[in-house]
């Protein structure tokens, strides 16, 4: 017993010691690879085309930001690809993920081109998903006008063995993420939201898409999306790629040539194709449609130094969040992909219903999560929350093929909104979850517009409505969810479209001690 004791000392303080000398040669690294400080370029000198759409529009409405809420997956697409199109100064994006596929790809290649053009492109990218396409980004990174740099990276890039020491010995470290999603052109327009890069997120998917939503801002609020890209940017929490010592055969022409490829081939066909009609995207940039205007528009952010475990923990933004929700007197609308609302999130949720808020949560069910571990961390908290009135809607697993590209069968929610009395709001990247409080950083719209908030309202009308998501219930103290497709509504005795096994391993996940995690 006594040897199993001082084994269990010593492996203990090795990992205490290991992860102190790892975490201090790391640091002492970070120092000496960081990038040149660099910051955003304000409108001005030549006119671009992006300057000629809607500078006239911010003339017209000084000191107001203008707000386009882009529900449609495929819109959301070619907002991006459009804005590149025509970017004439600079391009700023920050995403936690990009994927390697079809509308990554294409997206990449929008970047490039515009790069090619003179345009200044900085890419700032959270590292943990970013591994594999390393060669694509050091190879963006030789032309003079890209900078590619990577939130919290490891130094390991190739090796699996290298890579799992450093997990292990910067574990507490490597789980602070940088969430953020922004796009920005010019200085002119910014797109933030719940949206990576990716196919699932743009109707590209073959299996399952992504319900979402991002909200395309113009003029005064541009300027803080501007403002919180420059303090990552320059935040000693990121790394160039380039000084994570790997070398690439790839080069800027083979990226050219594979970009036109994509472009000419079938597959990219439907996407290019949707770019060059869209009604929606066209109606704003000729101005025949018009955004809401309002002077009560933040894009608002964590600082980066969340994500170090340093700061002010009054700086962060769930303090934004709390505040704009304290001030609901009628209701409440929350749409949280990863809901997980701990004892106390709970329980301010079940004293607004009591004190006569509507309070009403749309999530998604275990069939349409893409992530069970999150689910069991939900699902503990759902019985409380009914009994304290609060009402909760589930969403269903099945695509829609009529709005789908490429006819998906699967629907998984990604939305991350909040709707106060009808007037106040937020679309953003915030879950509410443990993960997005404490480890995470996030960023946001944060809006006081009855014209925006009705929008955002008929999509949360839209997805929990019974042909888009289960109504969750007490029914004799037994959890049942109601499918409304049928009258009266059909009561299901466990958790829809899923199998046993499903729901015993989110059971089983409930047991571990991992909810700050979530």
């Amino acid at each position: 017993m006594r040897r199993a004791v001082k084994f269990i000392l010593i492996v203990v303080t090795l990992l205490v010691v290991g992860s102190w000398l790892s975490l201090y040669a790391y640091g002492r690294f970070a120092d000496s690879a960081m990038g040149e400080p660099s910051h955003s370029i304000a409108p001005g000198g030549a006119t671009t085309m992006i300057d000629a759409a809607v500078a006239p529009l911010v003339t017209a409405h000084p000191d107001r930001s203008g707000l386009v809420l882009v529900s449609d997956n495929a819109d959301a697409f070619a907002i991006r690809a459009l804005s590149a199109r025509h970017a004439g100064r600079t391009l700023d994006v920050q995403y936690y993920l990009w994927h390697d596929d079809l509308t990554g790809r294409l997206l990449a290649g929008e970047l490039l081109a515009a790069a090619d053009r003179g345009v200044r492109v900085r890419v700032l990218l959270d590292d943990i998903n970013a591994h594999g396409s390393d060669d694509a980004m050091r190879a963006m990174v030789k032309h003079p006008n890209i900078d590619i740099r990577l939130f919290n990276p490891s130094r390991n890039r190739g090796g699996t063995i290298g890579r799992a020491f450093e997990m292990l010995f910067r574990g507490l470290s490597l789980n602070r993420r940088m969430h953020n999603k922004a796009w920005i052109v010019d200085g002119q327009l910014a797109v933030v939201g719940g949206r990576n890069i990716g196919d699932e997120y743009f109707d590209a998917a073959h299996a399952t898409n992504f319900l979402d939503a991002d909200v395309l801002v113009l003029g005064r609020a541009v300027g803080e999306a501007a403002g919180i890209f420059d303090a990552f940017w320059n935040s000693r929490a990121l790394l160039p790629i380039d000084a994570l010592r790997e070398r690439t055969s790839l080069t800027l022409d083979g990226l050219r040539e594979s970009s036109r490829a994509l472009r000419a081939s079938a597959d990219a066909e439907p996407y290019l194709s949707h770019v060059a009609r869209s009604a929606t995207v066209g109606a704003y940039l000729d101005g025949s449609k018009r955004p809401h205007w309002t002077s009560s528009a933040r894009i608002v952010s964590d600082p980066p130094e969340k994500a170090l475990g340093q700061g002010d923990e009054s700086n962060w933004l769930i303090e934004d969040i709390l505040a704009v929700g304290r001030t609901a007197t009628q209701d409440l609308s929350i749409i949280s992909p990863y809901f997980v609302p701990g004892a106390d999130g709970t329980q301010q949720l079940i004293d607004a219903a009591q004190q006569g808020r509507q309070v009403t949560v749309l999530t998604n069910s275990l069939a349409s999560n893409d992530v069970a571990a999150v689910h069991s961390g939900y699902s503990r908290y759902r019985e409380a929350l009914l009994r304290g009135g609060v009402r909760l809607y589930e969403l269903m697993p099945f695509g829609d093929t009529e709005t789908s590209l490429f006819g998906s069968s699967g629907a998984s929610l990604h939305t991350k909104a909040f709707i106060v009395d009808g007037q106040r709001g937020f679309v953003g990247s915030f879950n509410f979850d443990p993960r997005s409080v404490r480890l995470n950083t996030e960023m946001g719209l944060l809006f006081d517009n009855a014209d925006v908030a009705k929008e955002l309202m008929a999509l949360f009308t839209l997805h929990t409505g019974p042909d888009h998501s289960y109504r969750v219930q007490l029914t004799d103290d037994r959890l049942v969810w109601e499918d409304r497709r049928s009258k009266p509504p059909k009561q299901l005795d466990v958790d829809p479209e899923t199998s046993w096994w499903q729901r015993a391993s989110v059971r089983v996940l409930g047991w571990l001690p991992i909810e700050n995690q979530l």
